[in-house]
């Protein structure tokens, strides 16, 4: 009996039957690939961080070392179960060619280290996760090219210097656990232990990665804070297994929790369209359940006819969902398969999403319940006198035609509807107003990571061009000349220089621990403060927000740096947001410890009139051992994983809200049609035309809309700014500030949606054609 009801009511209703499931079923997929991709992301770094071996702790050094005293200290240490030291050639970008380019990477942000193959630990991989190795003159490259620069197997790069041309054939690419993402200004190229020496003798900087593994990973804070008691080389920052975990799942993070994000909103839609179209149906057939309830028949009976419906219907939707997601996971999980390789797949990466997909389902159930609990309020004599519910009674407002005076009569009516029976244009009303989230956010969110101004969340103030000096031997001397012929130029409108040491601060329970404070002033190129302010005072320090979280400092607390030997305790001035360095920094104006500096970094502005890529170009040839870029390339260079996620899931979302206003527009309207059938018979006998009374749901659906628009427009900067917050919080960006194109998001995109929303009205509305006076009568 069950059954054939169930089919007698999809027959009656196909349309609304058929949207809801495609609601669920959309809702069901975006859960399971976004639970998919987490699963992925967990399994990928794992496998990719077991098979390299990485290490669970590097530091990083320039200079002298003695490997003698760091084998003798580490036999002596019983946390470490191996160790090994990895040197680099940091090649100079302006000598490094890749293929089909007439320009060198002079550009580029990143450091280019040659090395060969690791021993012990810490390997290079290549696309099949096999531990690469390379004859004379081969190279494995970094998987960051491939995918930015179209480098393929068989290529050519080169390093061309005054007095040496070398070129290697691209034989593999590198996935690398420590530097794979661009996040990371280093990346790892392997050659062959003969081209290695050869590279060396040019005379390039060596850089050295003292790496660690540990008998128990878990004990790596304790032995972080003995390496750091030690007198081992230390002219560098040092970072655990822990934070190479963070760096590398950042971008794909972020793309797993917007996906989820975008599928609890289409349960939303779901769960709205659910009530709507509960509510009509109780209202259809209300005379119907007052005749069952009247010859005995139990409410919970009742209940259960309509709920076997809606309960067969978001499972089989939700289990079609999850179908669907294993076809389109591919599409969001492609970055993590170039990167990180895929992983064995474990019973775990299908019953995860699985759950998820019946989380929505039943959710959707339950709400079923809630709305049905309308049955309860029915009483049997009420529903056989009147044969109405009442749930979608028309507003008591008055709107008398005949005293408008201004505007046009179909317009007037169709505003005069909307009013009148707002209760049920309130499901396209919320609809709306989700779908101008789903656009506006992603695009603002998209617009602020292009802006220049995207640099002050890096903890850097915004400035035209941006020169890095790293750790070398003669790092001091290198630094003086760069401000040397900074001051001597006279296009320089104004500079500030910047220097990052590295210090012992004690934490709550007295353990030393290193942080790296950058030091010099903040008011030329000021960066913006969540609390507080800049650091004016030597006894003052900012904190970056991640710093601040972590050691549950605010402003006005204390902390005490161990300098020399001595304590001196400073005074949190303000906190900032910081997303480079794991979000962990800090800001101070103490008197820098020439043995303790990291690195130099000088930003400047020119003067108005001279252009930033010439003068960019003028410094890096003066200084081709330096990192010199404008800020625009640093910032799309730096994020430039993250950015292309973004764009992807920005066009998605796009389209999916177009989608979904295309649908609910269609669904809700031939079900007003069919509902005002009698009234549009009416006004066709008194003469109105079928493109009047089309003229007057076209205004409906735009008023609506319109609304919708601007309220979605509002929800945007303010609760979307919030939900983009949180997500950049765990990069260090805790108060996201976005930078809106007006043109984008108040006038192309409500545009659109109104240009969508119109033809869609038109097409809805064909049915109106077949409406006549005649009919009702004979009806």
């Amino acid at each position: 009996m069950l059954l054939k009801i169930l089919r007698k009511d999809f027959i009656r209703k196909k349309v609304i039957t058929i949207a809801l499931f495609i609601f669920i079923m959309l809702s069901a997929l975006f859960v399971s690939s976004g639970s998919n991709i987490i699963m992925e992301l967990m399994n990928s770094l794992n496998e990719l961080f077991d098979k390299s071996q990485t290490p669970d702790f590097v530091q990083m050094h320039s200079g002298e070392l003695d490997q003698n005293l760091i084998i003798k200290w580490s036999e002596e240490n019983e946390l470490v179960q191996e160790q090994q030291t990895v040197e680099m050639i940091n090649v100079e970008r302006g000598d490094f060619y890749l293929p089909n380019k007439k320009e060198s990477e002079i550009d580029s942000v990143m450091d280019l280290d040659f090395v060969v193959q690791n021993e012990k630990f810490d390997y290079l991989l290549d696309l099949d996760s096999e531990i690469i190795e390379v004859s004379k003159g081969q190279i494995a490259i970094p998987v960051y090219y491939k995918q930015n620069s179209n480098i393929n197997i068989g290529d050519i790069v080169k390093i061309e210097t005054e007095n040496k041309t070398l070129e290697f054939d691209v034989v593999a690419f590198v996935r690398d656990s420590q530097m794979n993402t661009s996040l990371v200004h280093s990346k790892r190229f392997v050659v062959n232990d003969e081209d290695y020496r050869v590279i060396k003798e040019i005379g390039y900087d060596v850089e050295y990665l003292i790496e660690f593994l540990l008998i128990d990973s878990s004990k790596i804070e304790e032995f972080t804070n003995k390496y750091q008691e030690s007198n081992l080389p230390n002219k560098g920052i040092n970072i655990s297994q822990t934070m190479f975990l963070a760096l590398n799942a950042i971008s794909d993070g972020i793309i797993a929790t917007v996906v989820i994000l975008v599928s609890i909103l289409l349960c939303i839609i779901a769960i709205l369209c659910l009530r709507f179209t509960i509510l009509s149906t109780i209202e259809e057939d209300y005379r119907e359940i007052g005749v069952m309830k009247a010859i005995g028949i139990k409410k919970k009976d009742i209940r259960k006819i309509y709920m076997v419906k809606y309960i067969a219907m978001s499972l089989s939707a939700s289990i079609t969902g999850f179908i669907l997601s294993l076809f389109v996971n591919k599409l969001f999980t492609s970055n993590i398969m170039v990167y990180m390789g895929s992983a064995p797949k474990t019973l775990l990466n299908f019953i995860s999403p699985f759950v998820a997909t019946l989380v929505i389902s039943l959710i959707v159930v339950l709400f079923c319940r809630i709305i049905l609990r309308k049955f309860n309020k029915i009483s049997a004599v009420e529903a056989l006198r009147s044969g109405d519910a009442g749930e979608l009674k028309v507003s008591k407002k008055r709107f008398i035609l005949n005293k408008n005076k201004q505007i046009d009569v179909n317009i007037f009516i169709g505003l005069k509807d909307v009013f009148q029976r707002s209760k049920m244009f309130s499901l396209l009303f919320l609809v709306f107003i989700i779908s101008s989230f789903i656009i506006i956010v992603p695009i603002n969110f998209y617009n602020t990571i292009h802006s220049p101004t995207f640099i002050t969340y890096m903890g850097v103030g915004k400035s035209d061009i941006r020169i890095d000096i790293q750790q070398t031997d003669d790092i001091e001397d290198r630094y003086n000349n760069v401000i040397e012929s900074i001051k001597k130029d006279k296009d320089v409108d104004k500079y500030a220089e910047y220097i990052t040491c590295q210090y012992e601060m004690l934490d709550n329970d007295g353990a030393k621990e290193n942080i790296n404070i950058e030091t010099g002033d903040f008011t030329i190129f000021p960066v913006s403060y969540l609390k507080g302010k800049a650091p004016e005072k030597e006894n003052e320090i900012a904190l970056s927000y991640l710093n601040s979280s972590e050691k549950e400092k605010e402003v006005g607390d204390k902390v005490i740096l161990v300098i020399n030997n001595q304590e001196k305790e400073m005074v949190v001035c303000g906190v900032y947001q910081d997303v480079t360095n794991g979000g962990l920094t800090a800001k101070s104006k103490i008197k820098t410890d020439k043995d303790s500096i990291l690195n130099y970094v000088i930003s400047l502005n020119v003067k108005d009139g001279i252009d930033v890529k010439n003068k960019v170009d003028e410094y890096s040839d003066e200084f081709s051992s330096l990192r010199v870029t404008d800020i625009d390339d640093y910032l799309s260079q730096t994020l430039e994983n993250i950015v292309d996620q973004l764009k992807l899931i920005t066009i998605a979302a796009v389209v999916i809200a177009f989608f979904v206003s295309i649908l609910i527009t269609s669904l809700f309207l031939k079900m007003l049609v069919a509902k005002d059938n009698s009234q549009i018979a009416i006004m066709k006998s008194l003469g109105l035309s079928l493109k009047d009374i089309r003229k007057q749901y076209i205004t409906k659906a735009l008023l609506v809309l319109d609304i919708g628009i601007i309220i979605g427009a509002v929800l945007s900067n303010t609760l979307g700014e919030k939900l983009v917050s949180g997500l950049m919080s765990f990069m260090g960006a805790a108060k996201i500030e976005f930078v809106i194109n007006p043109l984008q998001a108040y006038v192309l995109c409500p545009i659109a949606l109104m240009i969508v929303v119109s033809i869609t009205t038109i097409l809805s509305t064909l049915a109106i054609k077949k409406s006549s006076i005649i009919e009702m009568i004979v009806e």
